[in-house]
């Protein structure tokens, strides 16, 4: 009587996902799905990009990540003026800066074209 089993009937004789990881995945698969439809602004269906090679769909996805990344981080920067010199006329409460408005209207004192 042997006491070991037999190897081949320890592990799964089929060499795929478990259902929890093929929930995982589906989820997964079907959230890149969206993000690249949706921030793709209508450039991609559903069946394109479903069909698409997994190497082209990963890197069409990491292309728009990093372009909104890029976005986002343009944008701040420019929230937060960080913009050597940049003047700005309204500040970010949506109050006139009025030293800066004072300054920029000298230049148009005077000079209206109505008579």
């Amino acid at each position: 009587m042997l006491s070991i089993k037999d190897p081949s009937q320890l592990v799964s004789g089929f060499f795929g996902l478990t259902p929890k990881e093929a929930s995982e995945f589906r989820l997964n698969l079907f959230s890149q799905i969206h993000q690249i439809i949706f921030n793709g602004k209508g450039g991609y269906d559903w069946n394109t990009i479903y069909n698409m090679p997994i190497w082209l769909r990963k890197f069409t996805f990491n292309e728009i990540k990093k372009h909104y990344d890029e976005e986002s981080a343009a944008y701040e920067k420019s929230k937060s003026g960080e913009k050597s010199g940049q003047k700005t006329l309204i500040n970010n409460d949506g109050t006139i800066n009025t030293p800066e408005f004072t300054q920029a209207s000298k230049l148009y004192k005077g000079k209206t074209g109505y008579k």
